[in-house]
């Protein structure tokens, strides 16, 4: 296991047996994000995704809590003092370059993501853990969209990514009402694909990512942008592009191995060669 310094506390991360793990770590404030979150975030899922050790990535939260979404008695503070930006037209363009680079950056880079979810996901805290390929919930979790509440239209992509998973109609449901969604109903709406007890949530992310990052790294490239495409994409589109990375992917040394061991009826050994 091998600490990784991310330049604050507020967000921790290390690198175990292939898997890269970002820990949001205010849980006073139930990991609430803050400008050297944000800062650091942003720096350490672009470090993971160019690191060749890191074949999967884990983000999590410290304590009871996975991310709280952004700190509402901060925006109260700043709100009194007045605005820091010199324009409203920078705050856009700075929000925009960091939506990109988190959020962003985890639905659409080639490894597999997972979110596990110790506790409550709100707000843009819910949009990261839906950013995510996998989640993972402990059973006393919750996840709501909160921004009605606060007087916000949402952020971080969770529109997006939530109506993807669970179709428009439910989605407008969830944002216009901010209710809670239980770890249950999350796993019946397919908001999540497993619920554990919390004393198991730990054990269950590890074996999912260590599992992942023991994978067949280039296929899984290949597969997340099969199934990115997918989404939005023109069916001869998606048709051509699978066909392009199936015929790449039989190229590889671990295909050839894997075919091998398959014959040898032996478990193989990915290489992401």
């Amino acid at each position: 296991m091998r600490e990784i310094e991310t330049g604050t506390d507020h967000l921790l991360a290390k690198i175990e047996n292939g898997v890269g793990y970002l820990i949001m770590n205010r849980p006073d404030a139930r990991n609430a994000m803050s400008m050297a979150m944000n800062e650091a975030m942003q720096k350490n899922i672009a470090k993971f995704e160019l690191d060749n050790e890191v074949r999967c990535i884990v983000l999590t939260g410290a304590g009871k809590a996975f991310c709280a979404g952004g700190d509402v008695k901060g925006m109260s503070s700043r709100n009194k003092e007045g605005r820091e930006e010199d324009t409203i037209d920078k705050a856009i363009h700075r929000q925009r370059d960091h939506q990109r680079a988190t959020a962003g950056k985890l639905f659409k880079m080639p490894k597999p993501t997972i979110a596990s979810l110790p506790g409550a996901a709100a707000g843009a805290g819910l949009s990261y853990a839906l950013s995510c390929d996998l989640r993972i919930m402990s059973a006393d979790s919750f996840m709501t969209t909160a921004f009605a509440k606060v007087g916000f239209s949402g952020d971080y992509g969770g529109t997006y990514f939530m109506s993807q998973l669970i179709g428009s109609a439910k989605a407008r449901e969830l944002y216009f009402l901010s209710e809670r969604v239980s770890s249950e109903e999350a796993l019946n709406l397919g908001l999540t694909n497993w619920v554990v007890e919390s004393s198991k949530l730990e054990e269950k992310t590890k074996e999912i990512a260590e599992e992942l990052a023991s994978g067949p790294s280039v296929a899984y490239r290949y597969m997340k942008e099969n199934l990115n495409r997918a989404i939005n994409g023109e069916v001869d589109e998606c048709l051509d592009l699978e066909a392009t990375h199936h015929v790449h992917c039989g190229e590889t040394i671990d295909h050839k191995n894997a075919v091998e061991a398959f014959v040898k009826k032996t478990k193989p050994e990915f290489e992401g060669k």
